[in-house]
């Protein structure tokens, strides 16, 4: 039952084709978590589900996109117990703060758990809050089990290779965490033989991605006017998912739909 919750949307992410079906995988995992927060069921009523927003907050990009989905209401009770949090948790951040001493070195000190170059306890609190999301998490620990499966049917299902190999390749990112997954988990005789395939496969992709936005950009040539787009008329937000992921041109994703 688990094999076919991940396999199904899978196969049909690069069914589907595009640019990238991972970036399909993607989008399908925050509405679906943005539907679970704020949709119907009310889960952010849920005691448990509460507790985790409130610890957690939400990223800049992911407030943006919970204040579009629509439910003022329910975005408004997250935010209010959020805010309880982080207000306790300011006063004691606030009890605890001491300036450093002004040297040299402190300058470029880096926060060892963070990673940050925040001189103070405050900015370091502040920077961890920033990196922390409640619809982030949900997705990098469901996005594992997806790369499993995509090795586990590149592995055993012939016809899952056939798509994958016919496919248009992946975004940047998502071919980066790709590469980076295959030279964790496959054998060094399987690593020869996916690479010799991805990396042909993302250099032909991109050669294409870049001929339609050079054909896109010679139609604004009063001299090319009136021919033909080909396939460069959307190149705009192709280009732009495949240099750095997502769907640029979709509308917001909002409780009405």
């Amino acid at each position: 039952m688990k094999e076919k919750l991940y396999t199904i949307p899978l196969n049909d992410a690069f069914k589907e084709g595009g640019e990238c079906p991972f970036c399909n995988i993607e989008r399908s995992l925050e509405e679906h978590t943005l539907d679970f927060v704020l949709g119907p069921g009310a889960s952010y009523m849920e005691d448990d589900v509460r507790a985790e927003t409130d610890a957690q907050g939400f990223c800049r990009a992911h407030y943006k996109k919970l204040y579009d989905y629509g439910n003022r209401l329910g975005t408004g009770l997250i935010l209010k117990t959020h805010f309880q949090k982080l207000n306790q948790e300011l006063e004691q951040q606030i009890k605890m703060f001491a300036p450093s001493r002004a040297s040299l070195m402190g300058r470029f000190r880096k926060d060892k758990k963070t990673g940050s170059s925040s001189r103070t306890s405050i900015g370091a609190w502040i920077a961890e809050k920033e990196g922390s999301c409640y619809i982030c998490r949900f997705y990098k620990e469901t996005w594992q089990r997806y790369l499993d499966t995509f090795f586990d049917q590149y592995r055993k299902n012939p016809e899952f290779k056939e798509l994958f190999l016919q496919g248009k390749g992946f975004c940047l990112p998502h071919f980066g965490e790709l590469t980076e997954e295959a030279d964790r988990v496959l054998s060094d005789k399987e690593k020869t033989v996916f690479f010799q395939e991805l990396f042909p496969l993302m250099q032909e992709n991109m050669k294409r991605m870049y001929d339609d936005l050079d054909w896109f950009c010679d139609k604004f040539d009063y001299r090319y006017k009136d021919a033909d787009w080909k396939t460069s008329r959307d190149a705009l937000p192709r280009g732009m998912q495949k240099a750095a992921g997502g769907f640029p041109a979709d509308p917001p994703y909002t409780s009405d739909r």
